[in-house]
């Protein structure tokens, strides 16, 4: 597993990955992202702040990173990133299959990706991953799992997928949507020649979306690496948006509203890295002052409360405008 070079690290930031939905494409539904990115979001200019980004990550301790095929050019940024550091072997690098990006580095597109989980799309997009992160790709996840998606009965697609972790590679999946949980279980028990084939998972948590805790608990105890996304909420919890109990206790404790959300999910004994999707290197920051906020019993309480039901909270992140 890529993820035991964490193990070894010493920084409280290690177990903090930097993910690069928001930086790798012109549009987003992360609120706050005109402010953030600005009206100049050419090719070059979003490769100049990820790579920004990827500086500041390293240099304060981040380890993994997170692409994906539909992160518009984000495997090319990492990739150019990686290539002018061929020593860097610290770091774990993890990407996705699954969508297909169609914005054409559009912001106001009409579809910005396409989901598709047949073992057709996955050869195409391992082919286009592997010509640009070739052999410093550690893991490789399906896409936004849901309990309807054929990549969880499709033994030909396990039969390459298991070929693929025969030869180094980490097999995952991420989940998305308000059945989160049945996917992870249903994924839990597909095996490849009776052994089990995903290695990692990753999922939404937040403070506001709770609902996938009890099964990524199962996960960890079966020995699978849990990466949490969206902590963030698409900037739901980020300060000007944040809910007044946030604000609260993030005054409590003299750090950002984003160090508090953070910190609740790091708090969690199946997390196993926690990603940030900071846009600015102020951001990224702010965000990695999570492993260092303490939080006692009866602020966890007040925080516990703003957890939704899991379709209204969906439904609410599907109405979210693409930036």
């Amino acid at each position: 597993m890529p993820f035991a070079r964490l193990a070894t690290a010493t920084t409280p930031t290690c177990h903090i990955g930097l993910g690069l939905a928001a930086v790798g494409r012109p549009g987003y539904i992360n609120l706050g992202r005109d402010e953030d990115l600005g009206e100049d979001r050419s090719v070059d200019t979003l490769r100049n702040r990820t790579h920004e980004l990827l500086d500041a990550a390293y240099a304060q301790g981040v380890r993994y990173f997170d692409a994906a095929r539909s992160y518009g050019r984000s495997e090319e940024f990492l990739a150019d990133w990686l290539n002018t550091r061929p020593g860097l072997d610290d770091i774990v690098v993890g990407s996705k299959w699954g969508y297909t990006y169609t914005a054409d580095w559009s912001t106001d597109a009409e579809t910005h990706e396409v989901k598709d989980h047949t073992l057709a799309t996955y050869e195409r997009q391992r082919a286009e991953t592997d010509a640009l992160l070739g052999d410093r790709l550690d893991l490789y996840q399906i896409h936004s799992v849901t309990p309807d998606s054929p990549a969880l009965t499709d033994k030909e697609l396990h039969a390459k997928l298991a070929e693929a972790a025969a030869q180094g590679l980490t097999v995952g999946f991420s989940t998305s949507g308000p059945a989160q949980a049945d996917a992870i279980r249903a994924a839990l028990a597909v095996t490849a020649d009776g052994e089990p084939l995903f290695r990692t998972v990753q999922s939404t948590y937040n403070a506001l979306e709770t609902s996938a805790a009890p099964a990524l608990a199962e996960a960890h105890d079966a020995g699978l690496t849990v990466i949490v996304k969206e902590g963030m909420a698409n900037g739901r919890l980020a300060g000007p948006h944040a809910p007044d109990v946030l604000k609260e206790i993030a005054e409590e404790s003299g750090l950002g509203c984003d160090a508090v959300a953070l910190a609740v999910i790091l708090r969690q004994p199946w997390a196993g890295v926690v990603l940030s999707g900071a846009a600015t290197t102020t951001q990224l920051a702010s965000n990695l002052h999570a492993a260092v906020v303490d939080l006692d019993e009866d602020q966890l309480t007040r925080l516990a409360a703003l957890a939704e039901e899991p379709r209204a909270y969906w439904e609410r992140r599907g109405q979210l405008p693409w930036h």
